[in-house]
């Protein structure tokens, strides 16, 4: 009689970045301001842009549910991170590896999906001028926000449903700082052929179509673009780069991963670190460098600031 009785792994071993000490002493630092200056720089532009009434456009809106995402991103696994590299063994429960495994697809998927609102917004703001504060009325950007969160939820369920209730009875060394779910797939204790595939199906179609959207819809613009030559075509252009260089950096190191899921490869710790740590300190940065109104706002911002608390 085939035994269905499995003793469920309790919790998983991370084995982390590196394995050098003195690396992780140095990592431990590192990472520490890194994270620090993560959150800080998200929430100055989501308050720069709460307080600033010229800001409160959809593309605007849009670019702080990018902040808000990006400080989610980095610390659905980051905080856990810097604990571990001072900590030994790094552990994490079997509930709390679930967590990330939902957090980092709800965020991550969400972040997809928002680029996608994102490029739109600029698709109809160039291509579509006269049209734009009719089709992009503040209505249809709630919904392209909401719908953004909504989508990254199911496809976070989606990808956990068929992860949960696998048997991990045995291995239970994940070759990360988190738990990734490409790996944790691999430690349970049956054939994981059907929910790899069912995974790669998942992200991939998501992943795939998500690029697509935003290689068309870019394409358009920069012919549009091309095409004019007038003082608001410059500042579409200045809009335009900062968009796909955030594009970039978010897909590059998805495509890389999920192009070969369940292969494990040295360079992927360093490409995961890159998406969830990197990516979220360079998206303010771009955004606030290349944006004139954001950084006037942060401008009056700090005047605002400072008044208050000095007014003599």
């Amino acid at each position: 009689m085939h035994q269905e009785n499995y003793s469920r792994v309790a919790e998983f071993v991370l084995l982390g970045l590196s394995s050098s000490q003195e690396l992780q002493y140095f990592f431990f630092f590192f990472f520490n301001l890194l994270y620090i200056a993560i959150v800080l720089g998200n929430v100055l532009i989501v308050l720069t842009i709460i307080s600033e009434p010229t800001l409160h456009t959809p593309m605007y809106i849009m670019l702080s549910n990018l902040s808000v995402l990006d400080v989610f991103l980095a610390t659905y696994a980051t905080p856990k991170m810097i604990h571990d590299f001072l900590h030994e063994p790094k552990m994490i429960s079997f509930e709390g590896c679930m967590a990330q495994i939902f957090l980092l697809h709800v965020f991550a998927g969400g972040e997809m999906m928002l680029l996608v609102a994102m490029a739109y917004d600029r698709y109809v703001a160039i291509c579509k001028p006269l049209h734009y504060t009719t089709i992009m009325n503040l209505c249809r950007c709630t919904g392209l926000v909401v719908g953004s969160w909504v989508i990254g939820v199911l496809h976070s369920l989606s990808q956990l449903a068929f992860t949960v209730n696998l048997p991990f009875c045995g291995p239970n060394r994940v070759d990360s700082y988190y738990c990734d779910l490409t790996l944790v797939i691999k430690l349970a204790c049956t054939d994981t052929y059907i929910p790899e595939v069912l995974m790669l199906l998942d992200s991939g179609l998501m992943g795939v179509s998500s690029f697509l959207l935003l290689l068309i819809s870019y394409t358009v613009i920069l012919v549009t673009v091309r095409s004019q030559s007038s003082v608001g075509m410059a500042k579409a252009r200045s809009t335009l780069t900062a968009h796909i260089t955030v594009v970039t950096l978010f897909f590059g190191p998805c495509i890389f991963i999920y192009a070969w899921p369940f292969s494990n490869f040295p360079v992927d710790k360093v490409l995961s670190v890159f998406s969830t740590v990197f990516t979220p300190i360079l998206n303010p940065i771009i955004y606030t460098l290349r944006n004139k109104e954001v950084k006037s706002a942060m401008h009056k911002l700090k005047t605002r600031y400072v008044s208050s608390r000095f007014p003599f």
